[in-house]
């Protein structure tokens, strides 16, 4: 399959986590072919920082597969991780990260930091991006658009 195939249903993820009125940010792990995580954002309802989409899909991914390194495993995310995210990305051993659009306010991997190709550290994850990049801007904007409405 395609990494677009991947990316459309890391944003139904994403949709899942608008009609529960978080934010909508949907991701998915993929191991030899198969979807082995998925997850959105969960904060609000969780009451946790941490229940980003990307941490709880390479949750379900690690639990799914009896290990926690993912290093045969490529994660889709339509938004840029966060620091937090792509710190867990790096622990979690990811072998690839595929991501929709940028995140200039607090994207680690490409915009303010970089932290997937830090040179000290014993891993580093091959990054793509841009991956259906109009569809997953417009879910973000159309959520914070409605927000603001409101």
């Amino acid at each position: 399959m395609s990494h677009a195939t991947y990316m459309r249903e890391a944003l139904l993820e994403a949709q899942r986590a608008a009609d529960k009125g978080e934010v909508p940010i949907g991701a998915v792990v993929v191991a030899q072919g198969a979807i082995v995580g998925r997850g959105h954002d969960l904060r609000e309802s969780l009451c946790d920082a941490s229940a980003h989409a990307e941490i709880l899909a390479m949750r379900e991914a690690a639990k799914h597969l009896g290990d926690w390194r993912l290093n045969h495993a490529t994660l889709y995310v339509t938004v840029e991780p966060c620091a937090m995210c792509a710190g867990a990305i790096v622990q979690f051993r990811v072998r690839r990260l595929v991501y929709g659009v940028p995140n200039p306010k607090a994207g680690s991997v490409d915009s303010i930091l970089n932290i997937v190709h830090q040179p000290k550290f014993n891993h580093r994850v091959e990054v793509i991006s841009g991956i259906l990049e109009d569809e997953c801007r417009e879910i973000i904007q159309n959520f914070f658009k409605s927000l603001r409405e409101k």
